[in-house]
């Protein structure tokens, strides 16, 4: 997909004002058997996706051409600002922070004028285009994490944020004891950057398919309280369905505490991640 293309895309999904499950309501209720017929293909077409979460599909989008490169010039730099300041660090510093690393060590490389543009682009644009329709909690490209808000998780190189997510993980952890670990926690607009470019250029630029794992930058609840939990010596099994097999998952499943953010057979263009603990609403 070329640069025009991209934007025009975007252009479509902004001016789209109706929610995906209030879509379909409206068209079952205008024609019920021609457009009950197509909704019927969209939502085949929507399983199929999420079951091949992780392949790719003839109308994802995908970048190309200089689009492309940014995305791969942008994804160097930001791994290059992890490495510098640290993982522990990077889940909480704000992309004026990044850019002012950039700038400062030679190692990360100034960000150009084009590359900040570029980012600020992915960021503010309507993720429907993608086929994403979660809720957007974090609307300002240049947010940032207050340290007096966070409190670091010993042993994690995880911070999560005080008050009522704090609070919900004490409980977790009394319930599991030493079982249980903290698998992802606060996560800034750098962090969930790294994330999704990543998985956008390990695929060929498609932000589809990313977005289908990773919640486009400022649509991640980990910005605001939500947080990942996994079960210990279980390594990257926790970030599968294999998590459901675990003690860690059965257990809090059964206090209660699992009210997913992305349940199974969710109708946000998520893939099923149970191991997701969402803590507002």
């Amino acid at each position: 997909m070329n640069r025009r293309s991209f934007l025009r895309n975007i252009c479509i999904a902004s001016a789209m004002t109706i929610p995906c499950n209030a879509l379909a309501v409206e068209l079952v209720k205008k024609q019920p058997h021609e457009q009950r017929g197509q909704f019927d293909l969209h939502v085949k077409d929507y399983i199929s996706k999420m079951s091949h979460f992780d392949s790719a599909h003839p109308d994802d989008i995908v970048l190309e051409g200089e689009e492309l490169s940014l995305l791969k010039s942008c994804t160097a730099k930001i791994t290059r600002v992890m490495r510098t300041v640290g993982y522990g660090n990077f889940n909480i510093i704000s992309m004026d922070e990044a850019f002012i690393f950039g700038k400062r060590y030679s190692r990360i490389g100034a960000f150009s004028a084009e590359e900040k543009a570029f980012l600020e682009k992915i960021f503010y644009y309507d993720a429907r285009t993608l086929g994403f329709y979660g809720d957007k909690p974090i609307t300002a490209f240049t947010q940032t994490i207050n340290r007096k808000n966070v409190i670091k998780i010993r042993n994690s190189g995880h911070y999560l944020f005080k008050g009522h997510p704090y609070e919900v993980w004490q409980e977790i952890k009394k319930a599991l004891s030493s079982d249980v670990i903290l698998t992802s926690g606060v996560r800034g607009v750098v962090k969930q950057f790294h994330l999704f470019l990543m998985k956008a250029t390990k695929n060929g630029g498609n932000l589809s398919l990313a977005s289908r794992s990773l919640a486009p930058p400022g649509y991640s609840f980990h910005g605001i309280s939500d947080f990942d939990v996994g079960q210990k010596r279980y390594g990257k099994s926790n970030f599968t369905a294999r998590f459901t097999e675990t003690r860690v998952f059965s257990k809090l499943n059964e206090l209660g505490y699992l009210t997913l953010r992305y349940p199974r057979g969710n109708m946000l263009g998520v893939r099923y991640e149970p191991w997701h603990v969402k803590v507002s609403s």
